[in-house]
């Protein structure tokens, strides 16, 4: 009898060690920009404004860059919606988060970003990182919805609005 339970638990402890939820994961891309960090700033520094520099946004809209402030951003597969957590002018740096999520359109259930301006030695380097979880967070998420679906839009998100960053600042639209 003792066997049989040792054996019940030894199956119960297996697969509950085997199902596991979402874990985070995290992108930092960067990008280095012919230009003075305040040149880069003065495009990146409105929250609301990111369809200007980003091609993959087709429209922003939001409240300014007070904290708290909320933009929509909408993308070809859908809308979404970021809230502004830290503004740091001084600092040429700003926090967010996701507000509104939406799968469909953008393959995470959560994100925190920060974009960063600095100095570099070839004018201004461009942080972006973010943390974030899958859409689906039970234990056996599809595969567009699954943490490599998140890492690969996340990563092609801040990959090519950094691009479109470069592109602007440097007079090549």
């Amino acid at each position: 009898m003792k066997s049989l339970l040792a054996l019940i638990a030894a199956f119960l402890w297996s697969g509950a060690a085997l199902a596991h939820g979402p874990t985070p994961q995290t992108v930092t891309e960067t990008v280095e920009i012919a230009a003075t960090p305040a040149q880069v700033w003065a495009v990146v520094k409105d929250f609301d404004a990111l369809a200007k520099w980003h091609p993959e946004v087709e429209a922003c809209r939001g409240g300014g860059n007070a904290v708290g402030a909320e933009r929509e951003i909408t993308l070809k597969t859908g809308t979404i919606t970021d809230s502004l957590d830290e503004y740091v002018p001084a600092a040429m740096t700003y926090s967010y988060r996701l507000a509104k999520e939406n799968p469909a359109a953008f393959p995470v259930s959560f994100y925190s970003a920060t974009l960063s301006v600095k100095p570099s030695a070839g004018g201004a380097s461009v942080e972006w990182l973010g943390r974030f979880y899958r859409a689906d967070t039970g234990n056996y998420p599809p595969d567009t919805l699954n943490d490599e679906a998140a890492m690969a839009a996340m990563t092609a998100f801040f990959k090519t609005g950094l691009g479109g960053l470069k592109q602007k600042v440097e007079g090549r639209h």
